[in-house]
């Protein structure tokens, strides 16, 4: 078989995708985990690690980011500056929520989930973050939500299928012979 079969350009062009974390009922790390499996490609069929088949993401409404538990007061970030002494810098979650907004906080928790790699950067950027609802990439966007990776149902169960008068079609009735 050929390694070349169904990858086209068409699979490996990027589309555009919108999700507003505001209404989003997804806490952080599960919001975060979507995002990252979209900027690396991963819900494609052509994946492959080294590859950068992903797509473009647009997280809109970032002020009203959804946390669980103490995170506000709790959870650190930290860094270092590289020098010997007074380098080693740590802020909590509410003071980088206050400095940057919560696009940085998206964006720091994407960052973990995006493997290690020379690629991580370049899929990174094609994060964009805002805090409130308006963008300027409304002409690209094709798809609207970024899809959850949990499996459940979705969708009511089965029931009669209805026709165009709204009545329920009548099933042919089987009798025993």
């Amino acid at each position: 078989m050929s390694q070349v079969l169904g990858r086209t350009n068409l699979a490996f062009s990027r589309a555009w995708h919108v999700v507003n974390v505001g209404t989003d009922p997804r806490s952080l790390g599960r919001l975060a985990t979507s995002i990252a499996v979209t900027l690396m490609g991963k819900h494609k069929p052509v994946y492959h690690p080294s590859n950068d088949c992903g797509d473009y993401v647009v997280a809109v409404g970032c002020n009203d980011i959804r946390l669980t538990g103490n995170k506000m007061d709790q959870k650190m970030y930290y860094k270092h500056t590289t020098r010997p002494g007074k380098g080693f810098k740590q802020m909590n979650m509410e003071r980088v929520f206050q400095k940057f907004g919560g696009g940085e906080i998206l964006r720091r928790a994407v960052s973990g989930m995006l493997p290690k790699n020379r690629l991580r950067d370049v899929r990174l950027a094609r994060l964009k973050v805002y805090e409130g609802l308006h963008h300027p990439y409304k002409k690209n966007i094709v798809v609207m939500e970024a899809k959850s990776n949990r499996k459940g149902p979705k969708s009511p169960a089965y029931g009669p299928v209805e026709n165009a008068n709204n009545q329920p079609e009548s099933s042919p009735e089987v009798t025993a012979q």
